[in-house]
């Protein structure tokens, strides 16, 4: 559910009514402050970071003119997410989940003056991309599950849904202005400029964050460990409806994730400009149906929502494989990230209902591993298959794969097909630490 919602007068239009239905709670934000100034801050500084996370590919491809050596990029990223993503949830379950995003960012602001100064060279090094990519994927494996083990703490558990529809919303207009401010800046000002915005953004979330009052850890907490993270991990394998969220992610995203090919999709639609709005593409979907997306409190199978979901953006992968003409590439990428929206709003809802507040940082940890892979794996995979093939093949056979691979895992996880979120009874629930609690 997503909230208690106030009745429209007796005389309210069927339009009214519909509109009612379907729209957003955006009164999450006006009633949570901390929730408010969280997405505030986040936004800005995801807007900045779109800037570089466009810049870099586009740096790689000028300076190779190779699809593999921009999806090698994804291998750069996925290392340090991969040791340090579930370091990131034990911390998050000991420590402040808000001082720790705040270092995390300030770790991704000196990187971000690293790529300036490297792109202030006459010859930009090619090896400063890399380790900086690695970099900022590390930073963001520690930022990432404190930053998702916040949210339960900062709304009621009946606005877990809605909390999730208006982070995906707000963070996909980041998502759609910057690759497009992307493409400008660096078609009129260039790369320095380019990555001098993003160090300002997280400047700008670093005062936002030193606004927020959140409640402390708990005085029982314990602290990271080996054994803690074994616990987390063990935890969320242990629970089928979890690794269906993760799986069925992971498959879409490893093998209908082209991001990789886009700086050589757009070459041959015009460069720069085009890039920017390829990338941006997906966002606007998200977007679309981020505000239309009321409709998701009167669903209640998660699991069947979430296949639907990545099985749409598999055909829709496919689609754009085949398109021709911008316009239509664009309409596919758009429909494809509405379904990435959906699918997100369910998953998120499934990990807030059924995972206790003490193990939330550490399960945020594992869920971040099970979105970032595969986007990280897929590039390299993406690549490489371009490489040996062609752009348009890998793409195509990318979203064939992914449907292939949501039916298998729907069928291989029954416990996740049927997931009724109004049985669930473990979670986040009353258990949750709230800000309101800690200031009363």
């Amino acid at each position: 559910m997503t909230g208690p919602a106030p009745e429209l007068p007796p005389r309210a239009s069927a339009w009214q009514r519909a509109l009612r239905a379907v729209a957003v709670d955006v009164g999450l934000l006006r009633r949570r402050r901390e929730f408010r100034l969280l997405v505030i801050g986040q936004s800005v500084s995801d807007a900045g970071s779109m800037l570089t996370f466009v810049a870099v590919p586009f740096q790689v491809f000028e300076l190779t003119g190779s699809s593999l050596a921009v999806g090698l990029l994804g291998l750069a990223e996925f290392a340090p997410i991969l040791v340090l993503a579930l370091v990131g949830g034990a911390l998050a379950d000991a420590f402040d989940r808000r001082r720790l995003v705040q270092i995390a960012e300030v770790g991704a602001t000196v990187v971000a003056g690293v790529l300036v100064l490297n792109a202030a060279l006459p010859d930009p090094h090619l090896w400063v991309l890399y380790v900086c990519a690695s970099l900022l994927a590390g930073f963001t494996a520690l930022r990432r599950p404190p930053l998702d083990a916040l949210i339960p703490r900062l709304v009621e558990r009946d606005e877990l849904k809605a909390a999730a529809a208006v982070q995906f919303t707000v963070h996909n207009a980041a998502f759609v202005t910057g690759p497009v401010v992307a493409g400008a800046l660096i078609a009129a000002a260039g790369l320095q400029v380019t990555y001098a915005v993003d160090a300002a953004t997280f400047a700008f979330s670093l005062v936002v964050l030193t606004m927020m009052r959140t409640p402390p850890p708990p005085e029982a907490a314990e602290r990271p460990s080996l054994r803690t993270v074994v616990e987390g991990v063990r935890y969320a394998t242990s629970r089928q409806e979890l690794v269906g969220t993760y799986l069925v992610d992971m498959n879409a995203m490893f093998f209908a994730m082209p991001e990789a090919l886009f700086p050589a999709i757009a070459k041959t639609y015009g460069g720069a400009e085009v890039l920017g709005l390829l990338y941006a593409a997906p966002a606007a979907g998200s977007i679309v149906v981020g505000l239309t997306s009321g409709w998701t409190r009167h669903v209640h199978r998660h699991g069947r929502a979430i296949v639907y979901a990545a099985a749409a953006w598999g055909v829709a992968i496919v689609a754009f494989g085949f398109a021709e003409a911008l316009w239509l590439a664009l309409l596919c990428l758009g429909l494809a990230g509405g379904m990435d929206a959906v699918s997100g709003i369910f998953r998120s809802a499934i990990w807030n209902e059924t995972i206790p507040d003490h193990l939330r940082g550490r399960l945020a940890g594992v869920e971040m591993l099970s979105w970032s892979s595969g986007p990280t794996l897929g590039n390299a995979e993406a690549g490489a298959v371009a490489a040996l093939a062609s752009v348009r093949t890998s793409v195509v056979s990318g979203g064939v794969l992914c449907v292939a691979g949501t039916a298998a895992l729907a069928l291989a996880l029954p416990r996740f097909w049927r997931y009724d979120s109004r049985a669930a009874t473990e979670g986040a629930g009353p258990s949750v630490p709230k800000i309101t609690d800690a200031l009363a």
